[in-house]
């Protein structure tokens, strides 16, 4: 082969090889990600199987209780596939109460593992019946993820959010109730049975915002229909004030004959 395509095919394999390795292999999370503080502290103590706290910085923070030994983390694409969710603050509370990192996880024989697809997360064995917490991030004013667990759920909204006025503020499934706790909703579902959880909410001062945008739309709206109106009136005088206007019709198609002809 010519020297000068061995080093850009070399290249090219490497490249190739190294791609497939980052789309179809897993790869562990770093211990410092796993293990830095949560933004704030977990709600061990819900009695839903699944408790969503939404943050002001687009993030969430998501325990689940677990009555099986392994669970996959991921967002759906557009294309019916599926995306891994970035993790942090990963901790697994047994059903004693003790509670430990992402790394002490590891360490007693349990796995957490990143593909493309999904974050795999492996209970150490006979760990079964507690509960996983970890960190993630959401988009501004909507949260939506598959169902990993069914049952119920509840998904706190950030301080002074509401899902109450449409199209604003939208909730799937149905059959939720909306709990005030001070300045915040809580979102509860007694029983969720669905492929996939989603709340979309906004500010009390949006609508405001928005009520505001409309009216000055409108007035500019009714202004500019007036102000046409006025001009096509003004040229509508000036044609008459010029003669432009002067109706010809009776003399165009008279039925008489031409001079001379009658």
């Amino acid at each position: 082969m010519n020297r000068r395509y061995a080093l850009p095919l070399a290249l090219l394999v490497l490249v190739v090889t190294s791609g497939c390795m980052g789309f179809f292999g897993s790869q562990p999370i770093s211990d410092d990600r796993l293990d830095e503080a949560p933004p704030s502290p977990y709600v061990w103590d819900s009695d839903v199987n699944a408790h969503i706290t939404i943050t002001e910085n687009a993030r969430f923070q998501a325990v689940y209780r677990l009555n099986r030994s392994s669970i996959e983390l991921f967002r759906r694409d557009g294309f019916g596939g599926r995306n891994s969710i970035p993790v942090s603050s990963v901790r697994y509370r047994y059903p004693n109460g003790t509670v430990i990192t992402g790394t002490e996880l590891r360490a007693r024989g349990g796995a957490i593992d990143r593909s493309r697809s999904r974050v795999s997360v492996t209970l150490p064995s006979g760990a079964e019946g507690g509960k996983l917490a970890f960190t993630s991030s959401s988009t501004p004013k909507r949260f939506s993820l598959p169902t990993f667990v069914n049952g119920s759920y509840a998904v706190v909204l950030p301080p002074n959010r509401r899902v109450s006025v449409f199209p604003f503020g939208k909730v799937h499934p149905g059959g939720y109730d909306v709990v005030e706790d001070g300045d915040q909703r809580i979102i509860r579902w007694d029983s969720v049975e669905t492929d996939a959880v989603s709340v979309q909410f906004y500010l009390q001062r949006d609508l405001l915002i928005f009520g505001g945008a409309a009216a000055v739309l409108a007035v500019v709206g009714v202004g500019g229909v007036f102000y046409y109106k006025r001009r096509i009136d003004e040229l509508r005088e000036q044609r008459e004030e010029l003669g432009l206007d002067v109706d010809t019709e009776d003399d165009e198609f008279s039925d008489d004959p031409p001079p001379g002809m009658g």
